[in-house]
C-alpha cells in the first residue's frame, strides 16, 4: 500500500476516534478539566476531538497533493478518499447540529447537495465521463472545515464579543455549497437529462 492511500486509511481510522472524543462528554461520567484557549473555554477532550478532526482533515489535502506529484493514483484512492472525506466531514456536521451548534438547514442543505453530486459522478462514471471539480467545490471544502474547526473550539476570539463568527462561516459554507450544487447541475445538465 502506497503512502497516499495509507494517509486515507488512517483519515477513515481516525473518523471513529473523532465520534468516539466529541460524545465522551455527553455520555461518560468523566470529569474533564477545562482549560481557557483564544477567548473560550473548552474542555480537554474537546481539544482532542478537535486536534483529531485537524490532523485527519490534512491527510486529505496531503494524500491528494501526494498521490498526483509522484503519479501514485489508484483505484483504491479513487474509491475509498472520498468515502473517508464524507465520513469526517459529515459525521462532524451531523455531531455539531445534535449539538445545538449549528443549523439543521445548514447541514441539509450540505448533504443534500453531496448526495446529488455523488448521484451525478456516478451516473458519469457508469458512461464512462469524468468530471472535473469546480471552484465552487473547492471553495465548499475550505469553508466547510474552517467552519467545523471554529465550531469544535467554541467559536475562539469571536466569543469573548458573542460574535457567533463560526456559525456565519459554517452558514457561508452551506451557501456556498448550495451555489456548487446548483453549478455541477448546471455544468452537467445534458448528462443528467441523458440518464433520466
Amino acid at each position: 500500500m502506497n503512502l497516499p492511500n495509507r494517509l486515507t486509511v488512517t483519515r477513515l481510522c481516525l473518523v471513529p476516534v473523532f465520534i468516539a472524543l466529541y460524545l465522551c462528554p455527553y455520555f461518560t461520567d468523566i470529569s474533564v478539566p477545562q482549560i481557557h484557549i483564544l477567548f473560550t473555554d473548552i474542555s480537554v477532550i474537546q481539544l482532542l476531538a478537535f486536534i483529531v478532526f485537524l490532523g485527519a482533515s490534512l491527510t486529505d489535502f496531503l494524500d491528494g497533493y501526494l498521490a498526483r506529484k509522484n503519479h501514485l493514483v489508484t483505484t483504491f484512492g479513487k474509491f475509498v478518499d472520498p468515502i473517508a472525506d464524507k465520513m469526517l466531514v459529515n459525521s462532524a456536521l451531523i455531531l455539531l447540529t445534535w449539538n445545538n451548534k449549528m443549523s439543521v438547514i445548514a447541514l441539509i442543505i450540505m448533504l443534500l447537495r453531496d448526495t446529488f453530486v455523488d448521484g451525478v459522478r456516478l451516473v458519469a462514471s457508469s458512461s464512462n465521463r469524468v468530471l472535473a471539480a469546480s471552484i465552487y467545490g473547492k471553495l465548499k471544502t475550505v469553508t466547510q472545515m474552517v467552519g467545523i474547526c471554529l465550531l469544535l473550539l467554541n467559536n475562539p476570539i469571536f466569543a469573548h464579543w458573542d460574535i457567533p463568527f463560526a456559525n456565519y462561516v459554517i452558514n457561508i459554507a452551506a451557501c456556498v455549497s448550495l451555489l456548487s450544487g446548483i453549478d455541477y447541475f448546471w455544468k452537467n445538465r445534458d448528462l443528467i437529462m441523458e440518464s433520466m
